[in-house]
C-alpha cells in the first residue's frame, strides 16, 4: 500500500480557497518537494540585487523583501496547523490575516538574507516534524480558520504556496 504522503490529498482534505496552491503540486512525494524548496529560495535570494528587495510593483504591494516574509510567516501558521492536527487537536485552529501581520512584522528592516535563512531553518524543522509522523497522521483531520484540513492538506499547501509565491516574484517583481 503506497503511503499517505505519497498521494495527492482529496478536494475534502483542504479549502477550496487553497486549491490553486495544491494544483501546483502535481507530484505525489510531497515531502520531496519540501525538502527541495530552501535552495530554490536562497538560490532566488542570492540573484536579487540589493536594490531591489524593497521593489513593490504596485502601491500598497509587499516588497520583494516582505513577500519573503510572508513566505516565512505562513510556513509556522501552516506547519504550526499540521502539527497540532498531527497530535490529535481538535480546537480550531485560529486563521491569520496576512496583511496584519505584515504591518506588525518587521521584515522591512530585516536582511534578506537573513529572511532566507529562517525559511530555511523553519523547513528543515518541519520537514524532520512530518518525516516522523505515522502514516495514519497524514490523514487526521481537524479545523483551522472554520475549515477542516487533514495534515496531508497542510503539507502540499505549504508546497504549493511557495511555488505560488515564487511565480509571483518572476511574474510581477522580475525576481527569477
Amino acid at each position: 500500500m503506497t503511503p499517505s504522503y505519497l498521494q495527492q490529498p482529496l478536494p475534502a482534505e483542504y479549502d477550496r480557497f487553497f486549491a490553486g496552491y495544491v494544483r501546483l503540486v502535481p507530484e505525489t512525494d510531497v515531502m520531496s518537494v519540501l525538502r527541495s524548496q530552501p535552495e530554490i529560495i536562497m538560490k532566488t535570494v542570492r540573484a536579487i540585487d540589493a536594490q531591489k528587495v524593497d521593489f513593490r510593483y504596485a502601491p500598497g504591494k509587499w516588497s520583494v523583501r516582505e513577500v519573503f516574509g510572508h513566505i516565512v510567516d505562513s510556513e509556522r501558521v501552516f506547519s504550526y496547523r499540521a502539527m497540532c492536527i498531527a497530535r490529535g487537536e481538535t480546537a480550531n485552529l485560529p486563521g491569520f490575516d496576512e496583511n496584519l501581520y505584515m504591518l506588525k512584522s518587521g521584515f522591512g528592516k530585516v536582511p534578506l538574507s537573513e529572511i532566507a535563512s529562517e525559511f530555511e531553518s523553519l523547513r528543515v524543522s518541519n520537514v524532520l516534524m512530518l518525516e516522523h509522523l505515522d502514516d495514519g497522521s497524514w490523514l487526521h483531520a481537524g479545523t483551522a480558520n472554520s475549515k477542516a484540513v487533514t495534515v496531508r492538506g497542510l503539507t502540499f499547501i505549504m508546497a504549493g504556496h511557495v511555488r505560488h509565491h515564487i511565480r509571483v516574484l518572476a511574474e510581477r517583481y522580475s525576481v527569477s
